[in-house]
């Protein structure tokens, strides 16, 4: 009985734990988006699935660029094998609760030496000089384990697991970063193709004005100089259009990237711009910690630092190991697990650290001040999201109307140069004044297509902002999915 005692007061003491108790660090959030004060939240939009942000844009052809970018992006695929680590690690940690079992055997032969004495006679080694060889068999189990008795492996096992969750917050940051990208590249390659359809219109228009000053030069109704400003319009106009390609291919070589693609072999063909700008259903302020996967990942590895601190201060105390076995060996192979020839055996030890000299204060110390700085970067990961919504929400606000000033100078300066040109061929007017209005004209139609791309870039985000999805705080807590069910 006595030597069950020690056993069992292992076992009660295996349930300590010296890490703090763990409390999510407190963050202050508003009651509304200073932004939009009325942005309160509303129904889930059933009509796009969770997640499936980019749908909202109502474009066959970027929905298919992101089911790609899950699959195929390298940096997603990165991120996707460190979770894959990190929940490797997961079950190694785990195995260190419980006991390692070992399985030994063993057959050794050994045979006589016969040699000469230095008097010329032979003599046999081994006992009793016979002349035979013999063998031996060894079989053996043994076992092994720590028990958790200051809480060191299971704080381990949980700063593991939260490592883990924190990587599944990597991935799915990496995710949405990069389906925000490919849609905000997708939107401008898109908006350039628009631009080049208008600067094609342009330069055959150009041209025409070009046709009737070089008509009006030589029936002398106007002076050469008019040939000249409408030969440079000309010019400049299709030196923005070759400038549109270059950017468009730069465009097309940065979505190949996101898709996985060699650039070499990706081809976007052009297609007409559909300027949609898609309203983003609403939220609120305290549904943002739950819905960022880059908060999420800052506190999981907060919980990750501060079961470090209970695994530090374990090394103060010492550390014990319960070692049993059996083995048995003989010479005969049919007598090897019999009881006779079996041994078994039972042990407990033991190793204190007396003196480091405050190698282990020094470690503990560490871990606290690491945890500070979890909780810091934590903070401040929110404190940068409610500043992205904010921008955003404020972006979004602002260039919707900019967008609806910039199209109505566009429509006014379009119909001013149509009056400027009819002008002109009536002999009303010089060519300096047509060459101004066609000028302002361009670069108020192509600001207006620049400021519905701004606004769509925006909309893109501010779903990125508030985590690429919209649920309530009540619809997250029903379909919270598991880490491996993201993806």
């Amino acid at each position: 009985m006595k030597p069950v005692l020690p056993l069992l007061l292992v076992l009660l003491l295996a349930g300590c734990s010296l890490a703090p108790k763990y409390h999510t660090p407190a963050i202050t959030l508003p009651e509304h988006y200073k932004e939009a004060p009325g942005w309160v939240a509303a129904e889930p939009s059933d009509a796009v699935a969770r997640g499936e942000w980019w749908t909202l844009f109502d474009d066959p052809m970027l929905n298919a660029l992101q089911s790609r970018v899950v699959i195929t992006n390298q940096n997603i695929a990165g991120y996707r094998a460190a979770y894959q680590a990190a929940r490797a690690l997961v079950i190694t940690q785990r195995a260190s609760l419980f006991p390692v079992i070992n399985l030994t055997g063993n057959r050794s032969r050994s045979t006589p030496f016969v040699g000469r004495s230095s008097s010329g006679g032979s003599f046999v080694s081994g006992a009793g000089g016979a002349l035979s060889a013999s063998s031996n068999f060894m079989f053996g189990i043994g076992a092994s384990w720590e028990p958790d008795l200051w809480g060191r492996l299971r704080n381990t096992v949980s700063q593991a697991e939260a490592e883990e969750v924190a990587s599944v917050g990597d991935l799915v940051n990496a995710t949405l970063s990069a389906q925000g990208e490919l849609a905000t590249n997708y939107i401008q390659l898109r908006g350039i193709d628009a631009q080049r359809r208008l600067l094609d219109q342009i330069v055959n228009d150009y041209q025409r004005a070009l046709t009737i000053a070089n008509n009006k030069y030589e029936v002398g109704v106007v002076a050469r100089s008019d040939v000249f400003q409408a030969q440079t319009s000309l010019s400049d106009a299709i030196a923005l259009r070759q400038d549109l390609d270059r950017q468009r291919a730069v465009l097309e070589h940065a979505i190949a990237v996101l898709v996985g693609e060699n650039p070499s072999t990706f081809v976007l063909a052009p297609s007409i711009w559909d300027p949609v700008v898609p309203d983003v259903p609403t939220t609120l302020p305290s549904t943002l910690l739950q819905r960022r996967p880059d908060i999420a990942a800052a506190e999981r590895r907060v919980a990750a630092a501060n079961a470090n601190i209970g695994v530090q201060r374990a090394a103060y105390f010492p550390q014990i190991t319960l070692t049993a076995g059996v083995r048995t060996s003989t010479s005969v192979m049919e007598q090897l697990f019999k009881a006779s020839t079996g041994l078994w055996s039972f042990g407990i030890s033991g190793v204190e650290t007396l003196l480091d000299f405050g190698a282990r204060r020094g470690q503990v110390l560490q871990a606290e001040a690491q945890f500070e700085q979890a909780v810091a970067a934590y903070r401040q990961s929110v404190l940068t999201a409610f500043q992205q919504v904010e921008d955003n929400l404020a972006a979004v606000r602002v260039l919707a109307e900019v967008t609806r000033n910039r199209t109505e100078a566009a429509e006014s300066a379009v119909r001013a140069m149509t009056i400027i040109n009819n002008q002109y061929r009536s002999g009303m007017v010089d060519y300096a004044q047509v060459v101004v209005a066609q000028a302002t004209a361009l670069n108020a139609q192509q600001t207006q297509i620049q400021a519905v791309l701004n606004q769509q870039a925006a909309v893109v985000s501010l779903i990125q902002a508030i985590g690429g999805h919209w649920l309530s705080e009540l619809d997250i807590e029903q379909v919270k999915p598991s880490p491996w069910q993201l993806f």
